[in-house]
């Protein structure tokens, strides 16, 4: 094992008789570097990305959310509600009416979602630090008030300054209506927007908060809600308790965390890493081909120096190995290069906020391109390379000495 190694590591280092070989290398090398540099700092971005996503979409989504499988509402008088509150990790639960609704302010008209909470929504949520325009209230005493999303209230017109314009809110009565007409086919009732908040394009363009007294009142609701939201304490495993409140609800309910609640979107930014990491992957095969060349190349210039360890008793075996250790030495080290040129560029960026997003200072939730390293990143990058600089070291070993009992000096 370490005379190959010794004699690989003198072959890398030496002058060849042809310059040639040296630049096939180096280049080889830098193929590598680059290619390794380029998969970790994309990769890194991407999980900067999603991590900024989350964010957004964290301070919207609870942390467990509880609907019925079956039908739209249920009533939470039936609901397990003091067992689930109970629970050690569990801080508050915050009873919720949704649907959609048209919105209407002065003579324009706008489909959107209307959001019922209960009261105590206000010390569980992250919304006020969202807040663009105006205050986030939304009851006191008897009175009511809505807070809109940024996109709703563009489309609306809405004006906070002007007191007078209320917003009016209709929805379609349970049941079958008896007219075709506004005022019998649907409830309605008016409330003043107090605030507007911005998180996402998606939902600021569709969600309208509302207290849960005002969206029951219009739908015609009791006691039902359509979901409940589950904030926990800090620290705690979600995992754990969504296991402990699905028992607690039974199969009639579906208890879903965060990343759950947004499957489809986690899915396809997840489908788009795998793809982009397959790209580049592709480029590193492709930029591999030069350290085939570089392997293949020395193998010839060295033909002398092989028969001379033939000679010496050396195998093909031992041979075999010798080369096969100089591919992946150029493979190790243009790994090695890139993972810590990346590193170091991320660490950069993430510090120092080198690249910029473009436009001017707060056009984007955040200025500069996002990083987040990982450590399992760094690990499967490094393997992937290592087993691409394996298979090209080992094919012109295999294909250039499978001959080699024919090699003399002649």
């Amino acid at each position: 094992m370490q005379l190959p190694l010794f004699i690989a590591k003198r072959y890398l280092i030496s002058k060849k008789s042809h310059n040639l070989i040296n630049i096939i290398t180096f280049i080889s090398m830098a193929g590598i570097t680059v290619g390794t540099m380029a998969l970790i700092i994309v990769l890194s971005v991407f999980n900067g990305f999603e991590s900024v996503i989350k964010s957004l979409y964290h301070s919207f989504d609870p942390d467990l959310e509880i609907a019925v499988k079956q039908g739209k509402t249920f009533h939470f008088s039936n609901f397990p509600s003091k067992e689930i509150a109970n629970l050690p990790s569990v801080y508050q639960l915050v009873q919720v009416v949704e649907d959609d609704a048209l919105l209407k302010y002065n003579d324009n008209q706008y489909i959107g979602k209307l959001k019922g909470v209960s009261e105590n929504f206000i010390n569980v949520t992250t919304l006020d630090s969202m807040i663009v325009n105006g205050n986030f209230v939304l009851q006191e005493g008897n009175a009511d008030f809505a807070v809109i999303g940024s996109g709703v209230a563009w489309f609306l017109g809405v004006n906070l300054r002007d007191i007078k314009k209320m917003l009016s809110v209709y929805v379609p009565k349970r049941g079958n209506a008896s007219s075709f007409s506004m005022e019998n086919a649907f409830n309605n009732k008016v409330i003043h927007p107090a605030g507007i908040f911005s998180i996402q394009q998606e939902i600021d363009d569709k969600y309208v908060f509302v207290p849960l007294r005002f969206a029951r009142s219009l739908m015609n609701y009791s006691d039902e809600v359509t979901s409940v939201e589950v904030y926990l304490k800090p620290g705690t495993d979600d995992e754990t308790l969504q296991a402990a409140i699905q028992k607690i609800t039974g199969g009639n309910f579906s208890v879903k965390n965060r990343n759950q609640q947004n499957a489809t979107l986690f899915k396809v930014m997840e489908s788009e890493k795998f793809a982009v990491f397959l790209i580049l992957v592709f480029i590193l095969i492709l930029a591999s081909f030069n350290m085939i060349g570089s392997v293949s190349i020395l193998i010839v210039e060295k033909k002398k120096d092989i028969a001379i360890l033939k000679s010496m008793g050396a195998d093909k075996k031992l041979v075999s190995r010798l080369f096969f250790y100089e591919g992946m030495m150029i493979s190790f080290i243009g790994t090695l290069a890139g993972l810590t040129l990346g590193f170091v560029i991320l660490y950069l960026q993430q510090r120092y906020g080198l690249i910029s997003l473009g436009g001017g200072k707060g056009d984007f939730i955040i200025d500069a391109y996002p990083v987040k390293m990982k450590v399992l990143d760094f690990i499967y990058v490094f393997l992937t390379v290592q087993l691409i600089g394996m298979i090209a070291s080992w094919y012109p070993v295999k294909y250039l000495l499978r001959n080699f009992e024919e090699i003399s000096f002649s």
